[in-house]
């Protein structure tokens, strides 16, 4: 009884965190024949305050529910990937790719690690790694001009001769009392699969937060679905709190995935309160696939788009392990302008409904893309870190028709390059016998960043731009600043996960060591977490 107590105070700081930071998220549910456990209670909902005012122990927090038997390995899907490769800055000296990071992966992989299992290779999606942990980047002093690059240019801990182009932007923050107002509607999975205690248990913990965050003027629905979809809730005031976490007691998993018509229900129910000055998000939380209605995920994905340009934003939030469809929901989330997570612990729910809401819900950027151009009498080869499933054509840069991703309130984006300056030793493509190298000026630069972006609601594009060059450089890996370092080290494990060739010189210990020396501040311990699991990894992958 105790532990129920400090699980549901936990779950209670975690939707407040949510609704505090402006973010737009809704479940629905439907069955062809409600049952009375779905249905909104008579009698008046149980008192919740004295649950808000216990705060969980840490242990109980990091703990992970216990997985279902049988449940590893599973049959999750995850979207196929192959590492980029080195690219000659004479032949293809421009890369382009969409800034939308989600941070999935590295939750997933965290509870892999955990359970003694090695993560499959398409679980493991660096970005999604590195941009997991926030980062102190110098902060916009504009918001029409949000996000502000940084650059730090230092030599590669993996390969002689060769250096890391660290870019990182903060995005500009936005005030939690003055966030727009939330119009939220959860579609909750409440299908047979559902039922263990990391799955729909864990979500109900979670939503209990809500009650924290609302303001008098947000709305929150609720919709569910199994073999056929309810409205377990209709859009209802935050000053209704009681009513809002009643609805959320009373959710139970039985049946199919009727999902397809869960989306359709679950936008309906978003449109009766579309205000375009508010927040309008659909949060989807599942354990899988789709297996009634509507499956095809083009039909999915092209409804979803559509409903994006109304303004209705979609996150999807994973939890279990077994049918994880983690391809689909990268697509769906993607599709719906917003972020694909996934809960593993009550932990990571506060994390992502309390001390990051404003990051995942309110929007201060829309389609935001890199393009990163390497000058070839600098450059002789560079590779991209992860954004595997992220690349953008060269002309995509340029096309605003082209979706990218959505950068949310205080949020950071990091991305790094490997480059082999011209001269190094150890090229992997040969030059063109018969092509001149081309002039560059001016020749001190070693790269020009540009930055597209729209700021929200608004059709045409924006530039920021800016040269990488010799002011950008530190002599040495220990020069380079906390936030740099350790997100080195982040990239260097994802590519020791991958047993990546490029890191074959490197080790465990070498990249423990790299992230234990950069830690920094670490308020909330994410990155003393990523130490043990290094050292975790080491040892399941013996």
């Amino acid at each position: 009884m105790r532990r129920s107590i400090f699980a549901a105070g936990l779950a209670v700081s975690a939707l407040a965190w949510l609704l505090t930071a402006c973010e737009q998220e809704a479940p629905t549910q439907t069955a062809a024949a409600p049952s009375p456990a779905l249905a909104l209670p008579a009698p008046a909902p149980p008192d919740y305050s004295a649950q808000r005012m216990r705060a969980p122990p840490v242990a109980a927090l990091m703990a992970a529910p216990t997985p279902p038997p049988g449940s590893w390995p599973g049959s999750e899907r995850f979207a196929e990937r192959t590492a980029n490769r080195w690219q000659s800055a004479q032949e293809q000296p421009v890369s382009t790719f969409a800034a939308n990071v989600d941070t999935g992966s590295y939750a997933f992989l965290r509870r892999m690690l955990r359970e003694g299992r090695v993560p499959p290779a398409d679980a493991v999606r660096i970005e999604e790694m590195v941009n997991y942990f926030p980062y102190s980047y110098p902060r916009p002093e504009d918001r029409t001009a949000p996000f502000r690059p940084s650059v730090t240019v230092l030599p590669s801990p993996w390969t002689p001769g060769a250096q890391l182009v660290h870019v990182g932007l903060k995005a500009w923050d936005v005030a939690r009392q003055t966030r727009p107002r939330a119009n939220l509607t959860f579609l909750i999975d409440v299908s047979g699969s559902m039922a263990p205690a990391d799955r729909l248990p864990l979500v109900k913990q979670a939503l209990h937060q809500l009650g924290d965050g609302l303001r008098a003027d947000d709305t929150v629905g609720i919709v569910t679905y199994a073999n056929g979809v309810t409205v377990a809730l209709a859009p209802t005031p935050g000053s209704e709190v009681a009513k809002i976490l009643a609805a959320v007691d009373a959710l139970q998993a039985d049946g199919g995935t009727n999902g397809g018509d869960g989306l359709r229900t679950a936008y309906a129910e978003a449109e009766k309160n579309l205000d375009p000055a508010a927040i309008n998000r659909i949060v989807l939380a599942t354990d899988g696939d789709f297996n009634l209605g509507d499956t095809d995920p083009k039909h999915l994905q092209e409804m979803i788009a559509a409903k994006r340009k109304s303004g209705i934003a979609l996150t999807i939030l994973g939890v279990g392990t077994g049918n994880i469809n983690d391809a689909l929901m990268q697509r769906l989330a993607h599709a719906g302008n917003g972020r694909a997570a996934y809960l593993d612990s009550l932990l990571e729910a506060r994390k992502i409904w309390v001390e990051e809401l404003s990051s995942t819900m309110v929007p201060v950027a829309d389609d935001a893309k890199f393009q990163v151009e390497f000058n070839p009498a600098k450059v002789a080869e560079y590779r991209l870190i992860g954004y595997e499933t992220r690349q953008l054509q060269r002309a995509d840069f340029n096309d605003d028709s082209v979706a990218a991703g959505q950068i949310g309130a205080g949020n950071s984006v990091t991305a790094l390059y490997e480059v082999l300056p011209v001269g190094a030793p150890g090229r992997h493509i040969d030059p063109l016998r018969y092509r001149q190298p081309a002039g560059v000026t001016p020749s001190e630069e070693l790269a020009f960043l540009r930055l597209r972006y729209k700021l929200p609601g608004q059709p045409a594009s924006r530039l920021i731009e800016r040269s990488i060059g010799a002011a950008d450089v530190v002599p040495s890996l220990a020069a380079a600043g906390d936030d740099v370092r350790f997100s080195v080290a982040v990239a260097g494990f994802g590519q020791l996960l991958l047993r990546d060739s490029a890191v074959a010189k490197w080790s465990w210990d070498d990249a423990a060591t790299l992230a234990e020396g950069a830690r920094g501040p670490d308020s909330y311990g994410w990155r003393a977490e990523l130490v043990q699991l290094i050292r975790a990894a080491k040892s399941v992958a013996r």
